[in-house]
């Protein structure tokens, strides 16, 4: 397969991705619950809210096992490229440690 080739079907191969102003908005997570069984993980994004005992999933989203592990990588490779540019990121509170907010606590 020549150049031309490669770049046609390189170009008949891309994936025209649409971004609408609701979803570009985003949804903010401080918190991910993670299922899985051997067809798919669950990836449950939750905002915990302080002084509130409630909190709500935000977004779920569900992926194949081998999406799950492209996932991880992507991930990890952004984190490292985030690491190097800005330094490390300094996890506050341990895996499986509860969020804990500060300051007092609402009340309505």
């Amino acid at each position: 397969m020549n150049s031309n080739d490669q770049a046609a079907q390189s170009a008949q191969s891309q994936l025209n991705i649409e971004l609408n102003e609701d979803v570009a908005e985003g949804l903010y997570s401080n918190l991910v619950m993670i299922a899985h069984s051997p067809e798919e993980f669950i990836l449950d994004f939750i905002r915990v809210m302080p002084g509130v005992p409630k909190a709500r999933v935000k977004s779920r989203i569900i992926v194949t096992p081998q999406h799950a592990k492209r996932l991880l990588n992507a991930l990890a490779e952004n984190i490292e490229r985030y690491e190097r540019s800005h330094g490390e990121i300094v996890e506050r509170t341990p895996p499986g440690q509860p969020i804990q907010f500060g300051g007092p606590s609402g009340e309505a």
